[in-house]
C-alpha cells in the first residue's frame, strides 16, 4: 500500500469579469461565455442579478454595504473565497460592477490569486464613467468642448495621504469624472474652486447610472452640492465636471423610455420571469420578481408516457399555455421521440406566446383565437371538433372552461396533466421589503391563480400600499375578477391579453 498522500485536484481558473454598471445588456460576450462555464459565481452587490441568466452555477452575493441583500463581506474574505474555490478544482467567475481594474479592487483579487498560484483571466467591463455619460447624453470628449478626460476617485484609502493635486485638476483641459464622489461632493467642488476652477463650470451628478432609477442633477460648480443634496441622490454615483455637460440636453435618450423609472412587480414563476424582466428593462422599468407560483414537472410521468405513443390518434392537440407546450413536447423528446409523432394532429393554442413556444419545436399553430383566453379558444375550436378526438395538455389545476365547452360541442376530450402549478409559501425577502416600503409602482397579474396567491402572500404592511402607491394591472377580465374576489383593486386592465398588453396598459396609464 502506498504512503503517498491523495492527489489533489488541479486548481480551477478564476475569471475576474466586469459586469458593467447596471444595465444587464452591457455585459460583454466574453463575460457571458465565462458565466456559461462557471461552477461558482461570486457577484458584487451592485451587479444586476439578471446577469445570472447566463449561468447555471451556484451564485453567492458579496455585499460591501449594509442592506437587505445580506451581511457585509470584507475584501480579504472575498479573496480567500476565490482561492479556496479554485483550489477545489472549480471554475470561478468573480462578477464585478463596472470594470474590474477601474476603482474596482480587481487588481487586489488578481494579486491574491497570483500569490496562491491560481490561474486567472481578467475580462474588461464597461466602466461606470463611460456608461453614465452615454446614458445621460454627455460626451466625455467632444471636439468643441473637451480633448481629454480624467477618471478620479472620490473615495481614497483613508489610511494614506491624498495624492490628488487639485491645482492640476483645476487646470486640466478636459472633462473630470469623479467616481464615488457623492458623499464628498462639497469638498471636491470647493477644492476645485479654491484651486482656480471657474465656479460657472457646468457639473452633472448621476446616481444609479444605466438603471431605471437613474437620476441626474445638473448645475454649476458653485451650486451643484446644494442641488444634489436637495435631490437626495443615492450611491452609486458619479460626478462629471466640464463644458461637455452642456451637450446633455441635445443627446439624452435613456430617460425618455416609455416606462422609465417605474418599478414593476413581475409575479411570474421565478424560472420564467427573466425574459419578461428584460423586456421591462428595455422599456426603462425596474423589474422586481414576485413569484407567487412555481412550475414543476409531474411527480410521476407515467400518465404522460402512456399517451405519447398514442399522439397520432388525436385530431387536435390543444395548448393553453407555454408550459403545456414545453411539458408535452419536452417529454416527447426526452423519451426518444420527436414531433413526427404529431403528424396527424392539428394544433390549437391560446395565444401568440404559446404559438412561439411551438415554433421552438419547428411546429406552427393551426389555430390561434383573436382573444387570448380559454373562452375564445373554445369558441374558435367549436366548429372543428364535433366527433373529433381532442387532447388538452394542461396544468395540474385551473379552470375547466375549455374542456366543458369542447365536450358540449361534441368533442371527445382527453385531459393530460403535463406540469404542476404549485403555490409558493413566501415572497422573496428583498422584493417584499420593497413592497412594504412602498417602492413598487406596479404589480402585473398575468393569471387568476397569481392574483389569488398574491393576496395570500402579501403582509399587512405591503397591502397598505396596494391600490395607492402600488397599482395593480391585470392581463384579462377573468384575472380582474379573481383579484377583486380576494380584495385586490385593479387600476388598469390590458386590452390585449398578453405581457405586451400588460406593458402597453402601464405605458398608457403612466402617460395619460
Amino acid at each position: 500500500m502506498s504512503d503517498l498522500p491523495p492527489k489533489l485536484p488541479m486548481p480551477g481558473t478564476v475569471y475576474l469579469v466586469g459586469a458593467g454598471p447596471g444595465d444587464p445588456g452591457l455585459l460583454t460576450l466574453r463575460g457571458a461565455e465565462c458565466l456559461s462555464r462557471a461552477d461558482i459565481v461570486l457577484y458584487d452587490g451592485l451587479v444586476n442579478p439578471l446577469l445570472l441568466r447566463h449561468t447555471h452555477a451556484r451564485a453567492e452575493r458579496t455585499c460591501r454595504a449594509e442592506g437587505p441583500q445580506g451581511r457585509v463581506i470584507q475584501q480579504e474574505e472575498i479573496n480567500q473565497r476565490l482561492v479556496e474555490a479554485a483550489l477545489s478544482g472549480k471554475t470561478v467567475v468573480r462578477l464585478k460592477g463596472g470594470d474590474p481594474f477601474i476603482f474596482g479592487r480587481g487588481s487586489e483579487e488578481a494579486a491574491a490569486l497570483a500569490a496562491a498560484g491560481i490561474p486567472f483571466e481578467v475580462v474588461p467591463g464597461i466602466t461606470a464613467a463611460t456608461a453614465a455619460a452615454v446614458y445621460t447624453g454627455i460626451s466625455l470628449t467632444h471636439r468643441d468642448h473637451a480633448s481629454a478626460v480624467a477618471f478620479i476617485t472620490g473615495h481614497e484609502d483613508p489610511t494614506k495621504q491624498s495624492s490628488l493635486d487639485y491645482r492640476a485638476l483645476a487646470a486640466f483641459p478636459g472633462t473630470l469624472v469623479f467616481y464615488m464622489g457623492l458623499h464628498r461632493l462639497p469638498t471636491i467642488v470647493q477644492s476645485l474652486a479654491d484651486a482656480g476652477k471657474p465656479t460657472s463650470t457646468p457639473v452633472c451628478v448621476v446616481s444609479r447610472a444605466t438603471q431605471p432609477r437613474q437620476r441626474t442633477v445638473t448645475g454649476t460648480l458653485a451650486e451643484i452640492a446644494g442641488l444634489a443634496k436637495a435631490a437626495d441622490l443615492h450611491a452609486p454615483s458619479l460626478v462629471i465636471i466640464g463644458e461637455c455637460v452642456r451637450v446633455r440636453e441635445q443627446a439624452h435618450w435613456f430617460e425618455d423610455r416609455p416606462l422609465f423609472g417605474q418599478s414593476i412587480g413581475i409575479a411570474r414563476p421565478a424560472d420564467q420571469a427573466t425574459e419578461i424582466g428584460l423586456r421591462a428593462v428595455e422599456l426603462g422599468a425596474l423589474p422586481v420578481f414576485l413569484p407567487t407560483i412555481e412550475i414543476a414537472p409531474p411527480d410521476d410521468w407515467q400518465d404522460v408516457d402512456a399517451v405519447l405513443p398514442r399522439l397520432g390518434e388525436f385530431d387536435w392537440i390543444v395548448f393553453s399555455s407555454v408550459n403545456g407546450v414545453e411539458g408535452l413536447l419536452g417529454r416527447l423528446w426526452q423519451t426518444g421521440r420527436d414531433v413526427r409523432a404529431l403528424a396527424a394532429a392539428r394544433l390549437a393554442v391560446i395565444g401568440p406566446g404559446t404559438a412561439q413556444a411551438l415554433e421552438k419545436f419547428a411546429l406552427r399553430a393551426d389555430l390561434v383565437p383573436p382573444e387570448f383566453r380559454a373562452e375564445a379558444l373554445a369558441e374558435v375550436l367549436r366548429p372543428h371538433v364535433a366527433g373529433k378526438r381532442v387532447l388538452w395538455a394542461r396544468a395540474s389545476r385551473g379552470r375547466d372552461v375549455l374542456s366543458t365547452a369542447l365536450v358540449a360541442a361534441g368533442a371527445r376530450v382527453e385531459e393530460l396533466v403535463v406540469y404542476q402549478n404549485r403555490d409558493v409559501h413566501e415572497l422573496p425577502a428583498a422584493a417584499l421589503h420593497e413592497l412594504e416600503a412602498g417602492q413598487l409602482d406596479w404589480i402585473a397579474l398575468s393569471s387568476p391563480s397569481i392574483a389569488r396567491n398574491l393576496a395570500r402572500l402579501v403582509t399587512d404592511a405591503a397591502r397598505h400600499h396596494i391600490g395607492t402607491r402600488t397599482r395593480l394591472v391585470s392581463i384579462s377580465p377573468v384575472t380582474t375578477a379573481a383579484a377583486k374576489e380576494v380584495g385586490l383593486p385593479i387600476a388598469v386592465e390590458a386590452t390585449e391579453y398578453t405581457w405586451n398588453g400588460l406593458f402597453a396598459a402601464m405605458i398608457a396609464a403612466v402617460h395619460s
